[in-house]
């Protein structure tokens, strides 16, 4: 049963992203992501301008006149949300550790889809997939989402984004939508995004802490790899130490952009200084524009 901080904790996500589904986004879901194809619905007589090649012939041929075939989008969608819950999501310099940026955002997406009669599935990911929440309706099933990404203990430090994408490929059999949610620290997993990508929607989202790239100049400082336990010493009142670390970060984030678009996967970058939810709704106008334009 969980305890009443736990409960207040994920209610207060829930009126967050609900506001956020409301305020922010809108209607942006439903108009940036289509439906998986057309479905038939009914037919009605044949209006001038019609296009022939929609004529039902054999209702034409009983009726004695020209009748039309009438389609529509199917708009159910699959959204699946894999969350990186490694080592180095834990991190924050602030408010907000990496991972709850990302439950934040993952708990928007999830109520859009569900609104919208979409289903929403969840894959916990260190270095292996621990988790795996298949993908149902309701705002039930949401909740239950938000409280695993929020509260999810990971039994694994480490990361390895290609376990992640290899079981969404083997896991999702028609054309899906995809969040992976991570820092991108991790390496070769270029193939598995690429076939990912190839078949369903894939969307990345970085997430970032300012402190990983500007390093404040306070003395002496003890850091452990979050995911390997190796520890260092660093001088921050070294001007070469605060310049090799925010270098290092920068090769970081470029590589990253290269891998995901060498895939042609897009990409939100967000960080836990704030304004997530603000890159999320610019992703989704920026993609309207895009598809607007084709």
């Amino acid at each position: 049963m969980p305890s009443p901080e736990l409960l207040r904790q994920i209610r207060r996500l829930q009126l967050r992203a609900r506001r956020a589904v409301e305020d922010l986004l809108g209607g942006e879901y439903h108009s940036v992501f289509k439906g998986t194809g057309i479905v038939f619905e009914d037919v009605r007589e044949y209006q001038p301008g019609d296009d022939i090649r929609s004529i039902d012939w054999n209702v034409t041929a009983r009726m004695g006149h020209p009748y039309v075939k009438r389609f529509i989008e199917e708009r159910e969608l699959t959204v699946l949300l894999v969350l990186d819950q490694s080592g180095s999501q834990h991190f924050a310099s602030g408010r907000l550790e990496k991972r709850e940026v990302a439950a934040e955002m993952a708990a928007v997406l999830a109520f859009s889809a569900v609104s919208n009669n979409d289903r929403v599935g969840l894959v916990q990911l260190t270095d292996r997939v621990e988790k795996f929440i298949p993908p149902r309706k309701g705002s039930t099933h949401v909740l239950r989402l938000i409280r695993d990404a929020l509260f999810y203990k990971p039994e694994h430090p480490r990361t390895n984004l290609r376990a992640g994408l290899d079981y969404a490929q083997k896991l999702l059999r028609r054309r899906a939508i995809v969040f992976l949610f991570s820092d991108f620290l991790d390496s070769g997993y270029e193939q598995s995004l690429r076939r990912a990508g190839k078949k369903h929607d894939v969307i990345g989202v970085r997430v970032t802490d300012p402190r990983e790239e500007d390093l404040p100049p306070v003395g002496l400082i003890h850091l452990e790899d979050p995911e390997t336990g190796r520890l260092v010493v660093l001088d921050s009142n070294d001007p070469r130490v605060r310049t090799t670390i925010k270098q290092r970060a920068i090769d970081r984030r470029e590589a990253a952009r290269a891998t995901l678009r060498s895939a042609g996967v897009d990409l939100i970058e967000v960080s836990t200084g704030g304004g997530h939810l603000e890159e999320l709704l610019r992703f989704f106008r920026l993609r309207e524009r895009r598809k607007g334009a084709k």
